[in-house]
Order: C-alpha cells, then sequence, then structure tokens
C-alpha cells in the first residue's frame, strides 16, 4: 500500500487522500446495492456520488407520474426485498422511500458531491488511485483502493440528436430528463421523439395532460402489457428463451392485435432474444399504445429536419408544426473520459 500512497502524493501533492479496499463510483440503485452487499460482509467500501443525493436519476430526471415497469419482485436489491405491503408495480416516490430505507438499514457510507476527474489502475502496485473533487469545496480528494466498482450506469448525460435547423426551431424543446409533467401543455401540440420506455411514458403522460401528442416511431418494436411481462420474466426460469418470446408475442397480439396501420410494427425476432443480442427493452406498455390504438396519440416517423419557426417536416414529406418537443433519445456515458490505465 505505501508504494500506491507514494503515487498519490506525488501526483497530488498537498491533496489529501483515503485508503478503502473498495471505491465504488455512482449510486444508483447499483451502487448501492453494491454497498449492502460489501457491508453486509465486512468488506470497507466508499461510494462517490457526483450528485448532492442518491438515486439522483429517480429523484430529479424521472416524471412525476413514473411507475417501475417491472413487478417489485425484480426490482428489489439483494438481502432486502420490497416489502410485501406495497402494491406489485410501485411508484416512483415509494421505489425512493425503499432506497432510503435500504441505505439506512445496510449504513451505505456515501460521499456526495464528488465528481470523479480519474481513476487510474497502477500495474505495479496493484492499486487503483481516484481522484475526485468536492464540487461543494472546490477541493480534490485522492481515493486508494484494491478493487474500483463503476455503478455509473448508462443514463449519464443527456443526449440530444443533431438535428437540420433545431438551433432555429422557436418552440420549446428540452431532454426528456427535463420533463417533470404535462401540467402545462394542455392544448399545446408536443412532439415526442424516441421511443423506448420513456418515450411512451412521457406520450402517455402528455396526452393524459391534454396536450396533442405525436411521438417519433422509427423501428419496429414489441409492446407488452406490465402483466405480461412479468408473466414472460417468470417463465424464463423454466423455459427456453425462444419458448417464451412465442408466448409473448402471441399475448400481444391477441391484447392488442395488428397495429401496423397504427404506426407499430413488431420486429420478427423475439423480445427476449433481442435483449440478449442487442439490449434492446421492450416496450411495457403503460397506456400508450392503446391511446396510439385509439388515436389520441399519433405515430409519426423519423424529422427529416426543421424548417422555419415550428414548422417540423418528417421523412415521408409531412410537416406538421409543434409548440414542443421532448427529446427522449437517450443518454450518453462518460466513464471513459475518466476512467484510465497506468502501465
Amino acid at each position: 500500500m505505501a508504494m500506491v500512497l507514494r503515487e498519490a502524493e506525488e501526483d497530488n501533492e498537498g491533496w489529501d487522500w483515503e485508503f478503502s479496499e473498495t471505491v465504488t463510483v455512482g449510486e444508483g440503485p447499483a451502487g448501492i446495492a453494491t454497498a449492502g452487499c460489501l457491508n453486509r460482509l465486512n468488506i470497507a467500501n466508499i461510494v462517490l456520488e457526483r450528485d448532492d443525493c442518491n438515486a439522483s436519476f429517480f429523484r430529479k430526471r424521472a416524471h412525476d407520474n413514473l411507475k417501475l415497469h417491472f413487478d417489485k419482485k425484480f426490482c428489489s436489491l439483494p438481502h432486502y426485498p420490497i416489502p410485501a405491503s406495497l402494491p406489485n408495480f410501485i411508484t416512483r416516490v415509494q421505489f425512493l422511500r425503499y432506497i432510503e430505507s435500504y441505505v439506512a438499514y445496510f449504513n451505505v457510507n456515501i460521499k456526495y458531491n464528488r465528481t470523479v476527474d480519474s481513476a487510474i489502475l497502477y500495474e505495479r502496485s496493484d492499486k487503483w488511485r481516484v481522484v475526485a473533487k468536492d464540487t461543494s469545496s472546490g477541493t480534490y480528494e485522492t481515493y486508494v483502493s484494491d478493487f474500483l466498482v463503476v455503478a455509473t450506469g448508462e443514463n449519464s448525460e443527456g443526449y440530444i440528436p443533431e438535428i437540420e435547423g433545431l438551433e432555429k426551431y422557436e418552440g420549446v424543446y428540452i431532454h426528456s430528463s427535463k420533463y417533470l409533467n404535462g401540467r402545462d401543455t394542455y392544448g399545446k401540440n408536443v412532439l415526442v421523439v424516441g421511443s423506448g420506455n420513456s418515450g411512451m411514458d412521457i406520450a402517455n403522460d402528455l396526452s393524459n395532460c391534454g396536450a396533442y401528442t405525436s411521438i417519433v416511431v422509427r423501428s419496429p418494436m414489441h409492446f407488452f402489457s406490465k402483466e405480461t411481462m412479468y408473466a414472460g420474466m417468470s417463465m424464463l426460469k423454466h423455459f427456453e428463451v425462444k419458448t417464451v418470446d412465442k408466448f409473448m408475442v402471441l399475448m400481444s397480439k391477441l391484447m392488442y392485435g395488428n397495429m401496423s396501420k397504427y404506426g407499430l410494427i413488431r420486429p420478427k425476432e423475439g423480445p427476449f432474444a433481442m435483449k440478449i443480442k442487442n439490449g434492446t427493452t421492450p416496450i411495457i406498455d403503460m397506456g400508450c399504445v392503446k391511446k396510439i390504438k385509439n388515436r389520441q396519440v399519433k405515430v409519426v416517423p423519423a424529422i427529416l429536419n426543421i424548417e422555419e419557426a415550428k414548422t417540423v417536416q418528417f421523412t415521408n414529406g409531412q410537416r406538421a408544426q409543434f409548440d414542443m418537443i421532448i427529446f427522449a433519445t437517450g443518454y450518453r456515458t462518460n466513464v471513459l473520459t475518466w476512467l484510465k490505465r497506468l502501465n
């Protein structure tokens, strides 16, 4: 350990350093669960979180009416199940209260407002040196550890694609991480770009709030009720993926029928096979698919460009005006900007 401490002192003279067996970066559910398991085994660890709270995605970047898409048995963290008194599909607030209880129960050691500047593995000593900035004070800290856990997830930086003419759009546009609710959208034309679960949920919420809602759908997708998804995930313990996929597609067809005339086309490959192959997650319908079928939410193709003012042109040549555009176009990880290896 002495060699690593000398290395840390030489590279960051005058900075504080601290040793722990494990340093975990990120305090979402995965980071919290990691710390809980380590504490259960009496393994010293520290969690570094860049925000000022735990589970910041659910606190700050998820809309007010969010419900978890999976049954609580699939959302529970290790060694501490979500209480039986809660419903099977819990709300965002209920999940956050559960997270708080988990942190307290396992006495998770969290250092908030820590933005990691670099994490370097020194091969001579086989130790990690993690440099983090305490954004509340502006000072830098060095942590030395045997192990490093990266639990920052994929939801780091909101991504908005480059669209010709977006810079001159006269309406309001935001990333989905900034969307809280649709209370101010009543009677307005709103376009949601991105048809993953976040986009579909937001489109559903906008429609419930009285907005004239359209959603960009560019690719085929699987869509299921939350009950069908629960059944399928449970069946995977006992049946092959291809068998469960056939069941899932059959149930979707029985429930929703042929949705191609509404703009939703099912892929040829099964939902769980796609998840395994390329990470594509099926849509768990919280109401939007039914709204699309009832023409309450309109499906449109990809955006070609924004022509002027609030006019959007689509790849099929059609044009429409929108007061607001919400980009549910995913996130980009920033891990590779600070995770390094020193030979």
